[in-house]
């Protein structure tokens, strides 16, 4: 049975980066250690407006749950559209084990050649990825320190075991292991 309330949820992965191996290595072959900074920093950045475009995109056109929005960059910039846009290993969704799932639901190897690393990691490196939250009330906000009993149960719902699940919260733990 619905609510009646029209409200959506989504994921993404964007990148900048394709290519930026070639790239960066030919200014590594000639020692030119500003041109590879810039390029990376623009790569980086690239991606951020990238994944900023899209979540437009998606509130205005493709969600259309903000039809008329018309935000300015700083109005962006200040977080004053409806919904939020989390990415794992941000303090409101520190697990990075997340993007596993993400990857598998997305295609996001196959469709945007965008790779995990064994420490999950994205590869290229200027990637963005995250979820929509298109519920006005969304919010963000910041997981605080986690106790032991915390991780035991959050370990068992992911079934994960208990060690793996602890190395890969490490720096929210709320105690010594």
């Amino acid at each position: 049975k619905g609510s009646g309330v029209k409200d959506y949820i989504g994921l993404f992965a964007v990148t900048a980066g394709i290519g930026m191996d070639k790239l960066l290595k030919s200014y590594d072959d000639v020692n030119d250690d500003y041109s590879k900074i810039m390029a990376q920093a623009l790569g980086d950045r690239l991606a951020e407006a990238f994944a900023e475009k899209l979540h437009v995109d998606v509130r205005v056109k493709e969600w259309g749950y903000a039809p008329a929005e018309g935000l300015s960059p700083e109005d962006l910039i200040k977080v004053k559209y409806d919904g939020i846009r989390p990415a794992p290993g941000y303090p409101s969704q520190p697990d990075h084990t997340e993007k596993d799932q993400m990857w598998d639901l997305l295609s996001a190897k196959d469709l945007a050649s965008i790779e995990l690393t064994e420490s999950l990691a994205m590869l290229p490196a200027a990637s963005v990825s995250g979820q929509y939250f298109a519920n006005p009330e969304s919010k963000y906000f910041a997981v605080g320190k986690i106790t032991k009993e915390q991780v035991t149960d959050y370990a068992a719902r992911k079934k994960m075991d208990f060690e793996t699940c602890e190395r890969w919260l490490a720096p929210m733990l709320g105690y010594d292991r």
